[in-house]
């Protein structure tokens, strides 16, 4: 009765049950596997463990969710500064009218030619008889509709790509 008493503990500290039917002794404490997976503790692909090849093998993967958020966050980044880009010239060409700046001038002739096609059909919306005043009220708001249809664009961009 006492032999028995003793297999069993030795089983339960590192032997199986099979190894106790088969009679076969098993060390109290686990020894670790040779190359072929000889005698000792099984391998950690049979436990299925922290250690297996499993989990060893998937540790380069991608967080595709963080990758998508990345992803849509500078997509409407790049909306948001495209926006300010054409209310920036915009402005540009609003200061430059109101300043009388001289038309020849390669920078203001490229603002002017710019505005015209960023003001979309703002650039005739109001026309009041002072020219200078045109130009402020109607591309002032063609800038005002640059900045909020960006903000709004972007916003929607990261609701719909699941941004924050």
């Amino acid at each position: 009765m006492g032999e028995h008493t003793e297999k069993n503990a030795q089983g339960s500290a590192g032997g199986s049950v099979d190894s106790e039917a088969a009679g076969v002794h098993q060390p109290s404490v686990p020894t670790e596997t040779n190359e072929a997976g000889a005698a000792g503790a099984p391998k950690p692909e049979q436990t299925g463990g922290r250690g297996s090849r499993r989990a060893e093998k998937s540790e380069p993967s991608v967080d595709w969710a963080a990758m998508r958020g990345r992803v849509v966050g500078l997509l409407a980044g790049i909306v948001r500064w495209v926006g300010l880009l054409f209310a920036l010239i915009l402005v540009g060409h609003i200061i430059f009218v109101i300043g009388d700046a001289n038309p020849d001038n390669s920078i203001v002739a490229w603002a002017a030619e710019r505005s015209e096609g960023l003001a979309l059909g703002f650039h005739d919306l109001f026309q009041p008889d002072d020219p200078k005043l045109t130009v402020l009220i109607n591309f002032g708001i063609a800038a005002i509709f640059w900045l909020v249809v960006s903000s709004i664009l972007s916003k929607v961009i990261r609701r719909v790509g699941g941004g924050a």
